[in-house]
């Protein structure tokens, strides 16, 4: 039987992540990581501090389960637990920095399909445990220290449900809008991917004034991303055109990220949001040093829209975690990915889809111009995507067959383009993306690759 102390790794890019019910998504591990998480919070004497902690959850059906184990796990070792509930994942952060709490626990695999699901924590301040943190829960977890306590009687937490949670988190989006302006005249299709946000979302934009018509809001347990919300954009694209509407906002099944449509029912991506925002808050002058936090997997477009505006931008590693722990470290705040995640630090401390729309829609009232109009201020570059399923994660670098395709590719490209491979850290894929200036040039050459990708690790 799994009892929770395996030697692998738990943690992957973001949190941990799996299919519901085989390692290391099971319910032992669950147990295990709320009480190791519990087990650092108390000073590792749970006798003298009863840590609070918050759990959220998105629509999953195993959600109730690991909800229930975690929740189990945080007891045994003395913590006082706070059940939410359905509340996306920037919601938790935002709850357990208002509750002061001592961290806070998101139950989702954010856009995988309802079979998978996850484990993401924050610090008190609604920070993602960096690295260093989360090896400390891993080693806990394997060793026989926490076998060692066990709180009885009095010093046995306890565990209760917040009902007000969603209004809580209602009223801090909204109060992130601006005063002076509302959402009247807006007609908005709001895909909320069966998820997290289906209750929240809609009452956000309906009490700011918006013409909202809601579409994949009513989840089964099973339904969540199924060809829906910012991963399947297309059905909230010929929504909009359907609906006569202003802008279409496909959010996943957390809801820390989100794709839009333009009122042509045109897909902008995150890109194409960082781009919008940042030249906005270049131009207000509150784009902390200038400075636009991205990705690799940013398109160069993004970098010479900003540059020519008189801002830079700067990499880090994929993952908002990274996005996050450089904001925080050099004092910017504005960064995101081009899946969409987008992190304004003034308003939250991890990627949140609705502040993302929100802003996107308040600078549309501020400057009178469609999406369609402002998503031209960036030009992108051609850029495929393809996703290579794998069976081992060899180190890429160790495959001389990959590392001469790539160098091949990039010696075609030049100063032109770009290539990028890399895993994913919660699915068993490679990802390959190419960029350049041909677009029928490029796919040729991530076909290439992820031929041989196939071939060396298929």
């Amino acid at each position: 039987m799994d009892n929770g102390k395996s030697k692998s790794k738990i943690f992957g890019t973001d949190g941990v992540r799996g299919i519901a019910n085989q390692y290391p998504m099971t319910s032992e591990l669950a147990m295990a990581i709320g009480r190791a998480v519990s087990y650092l919070l108390c000073g590792r004497d749970a006798r003298r501090t009863s840590p609070k902690v918050v759990i959220g959850k998105d629509t999953r059906l195993s959600g109730y389960m690991l909800e229930n184990a975690l929740s189990a796990g945080f007891c045994s070792m003395g913590a006082r637990v706070y059940l939410v509930g359905p509340l996306p994942t920037p919601g938790i952060a935002f709850i357990t920095r208002s509750m002061r709490a001592d961290a806070g626990v998101i139950i989702s695999a954010s856009h995988n399909p309802y079979q998978y699901n996850g484990i993401k924590i924050f610090d008190r301040f609604g920070y993602k445990l960096p690295d260093e943190k989360e090896r400390e829960v891993e080693r806990l977890i394997q060793s026989e220290e926490l076998d060692k306590v066990r709180p009885t009687m009095e010093h046995i937490g306890r565990a209760s449900r917040i009902d007000d949670a969603i209004g809580r988190y209602i009223v801090y989006l909204k109060d992130t809008f601006p005063q002076d302006v509302n959402l009247e005249g807006i007609r908005v299709v709001l895909d909320c991917a069966n998820g997290a946000a289906y209750k929240v979302a809609p009452i956000v934009f309906e009490e700011l004034g918006a013409e909202v018509f809601p579409i994949n809001c009513s989840p089964n347990g099973m339904n969540i991303n199924e060809q829906c919300g910012a991963v399947y954009p297309q059905a909230m694209a010929q929504a909009v055109h359907h609906h006569r509407a202003e802008i279409g906002i496909a959010l996943d099944g957390d809801a820390d990220r989100l794709i839009l449509s333009d009122e042509k029912g045109e897909i902008v991506d995150g890109d194409q949001v960082l781009a919008i925002c940042g030249l906005h808050m270049l131009a207000e002058g509150r784009l902390k040093k200038n400075t636009l936090v991205t990705t690799p997997m940013s398109n160069i477009g993004l970098d010479i829209a900003i540059r020519a505006a008189g801002g830079k931008t700067v990499q880090t590693q994929v993952g908002d975690r990274y996005i996050v722990e450089m904001m925080r470290a050099q004092g910017f705040n504005l960064g995101g990915e081009q899946s969409g995640h987008v992190v304004f630090l003034d308003h939250n401390t991890t990627g949140d889809g609705i502040i993302a729309a929100l802003n996107i829609l308040s600078i549309m009232k501020k400057t009178g111009k469609p999406l369609s109009e402002l998503k031209k201020q960036v030009t992108l570059y051609p850029q495929v995507l393809e996703n290579v399923i794998v069976r081992n994660k060899r180190e890429l670098s160790e495959v001389p067959a990959i590392v001469d395709v790539i160098k091949k590719v990039e010696k075609a490209l030049g100063q032109k383009g770009r290539v990028v491979v890399r895993y994913s850290g919660t699915e068993p894929l490679a990802r390959v993306m190419v960029e350049g200036e041909d677009d029928v040039r490029i796919r040729a050459f991530a076909a290439e690759i992820s031929q041989t990708l196939r071939a060396q690790l298929g």
